[in-house]
C-alpha cells in the first residue's frame, strides 16, 4: 500500500512540476438525484438473482461473485473488464493494486469519495489463465467475448438501474464492449462517445499505469490525467 501512495504522490508532484495545476471542482450529485432506495433495492434484487450464476465456465473457479458497489444513483460509473485475484477473494471490485490506484484517482485526484461513484466490471467472476492454480496473483486474464456475452445482461441492467450521466470505461476490453468497437484504447481515449443518453469516456486501465511508470509529458499517466479532467469538467457542467 505504501508503494501505491508514494507512486501517486510522486505522480501528483510531477503534475505540479509540469504546470498541470487545474483541478475542476464540482459537487457530486449521487445523493441528490433521488430514488436511492428503489435503486438500491433493484440492485440488491439483481445481485440475489445472480448469486448462483453458472452461465459460463468462469463460475467453476470463482471464490466470490464480484457484483459491484457504490452509490445507487451515482452520476459517475466506472466499468472495468473483470475481477482479479483480490477482488475474487473479497467479493469487491477494484481492491487490488490497480484498485488502490483507482481509489486514489477518485479521492485524491477528483476529490470525490469512492462511495459517491458506482464501480463494476463487465464480467462478475475472475477470469483465470489457469483455473488449476486459483491462488496465484499472476493468474489474471481478460475475459473472452463468450464470457462477456454470457454476463452482459447483468452489467446492462446495472447501467439501467444506476442511470449515470457519465461512464468511464477502464481499459480497452471494457471500452470495446461498451462501444461495440474493435478499436484499441489508444484510439478511443481522449474523446467523448454516446451510449444511449450516457456519455462515455475511455481511459487507460489503472493496471496499465502501474506497468508503465514513466511520468513524461504525453505518457500514459499524463494522458490519463487529461482524460480524468475532461470527466471532471463534464460533471461540473451538470452541477452548474
Amino acid at each position: 500500500m505504501k508503494n501505491i501512495i508514494d507512486d501517486v504522490r510522486t505522480y501528483l508532484e510531477y503534475q505540479k512540476a509540469m504546470g498541470i495545476t487545474e483541478t475542476p471542482k464540482f459537487s457530486p450529485r449521487a445523493k441528490s438525484k433521488g430514488g436511492d432506495g428503489k435503486k438500491a433495492s433493484a440492485l440488491q434484487a439483481l445481485r440475489t438473482a445472480m448469486k448462483d450464476c453458472n452461465k459460463c465456465k468462469l463460475c467453476k473457479g470463482r471464490t466470490n461473485i464480484v457484483f459491484g458497489e457504490g452509490a445507487p444513483s451515482a452520476e459517475l460509473m466506472f466499468i472495468g473488464e473483470g475481477p482479479g485475484f483480490d477482488e475474487d477473494h473479497t467479493g469487491r471490485p477494484f481492491v487490488g493494486r490497480a484498485g488502490q490506484l483507482l481509489t486514489d484517482i477518485i479521492e485524491k485526484g477528483m476529490k470525490l469519495k469512492r462511495s459517491d461513484v458506482y464501480i463494476a466490471n463487465v464480467v462478475k467472476c475472475h477470469p483465470m489463465k489457469n483455473p488449476l492454480v486459483p491462488h496465484a496473483r499472476s493468474n489474471d486474464r481478460p475475459p473472452t467475448p463468450e464470457e462477456m456475452a454470457a454476463c452482459c445482461d447483468i452489467i446492462e441492467e446495472q447501467i439501467k438501474i444506476v442511470a449515470p450521466a457519465v461512464i468511464v470505461a477502464l481499459g480497452g476490453t471494457a471500452a470495446q464492449f461498451l462501444l461495440k468497437t474493435g478499436e484499441g484504447i489508444s484510439k478511443l481515449r481522449g474523446r467523448w462517445f454516446k451510449r444511449g443518453g450516457i456519455k462515455v469516456m475511455c481511459v487507460f486501465h489503472p493496471s496499465y499505469l502501474l506497468r508503465n511508470a514513466s511520468r513524461e509529458k504525453g505518457g500514459p499517466r499524463d494522458l490519463m490525467w487529461q482524460d480524468i479532467k475532461m470527466v471532471m469538467r463534464e460533471l461540473e457542467s451538470l452541477s452548474a
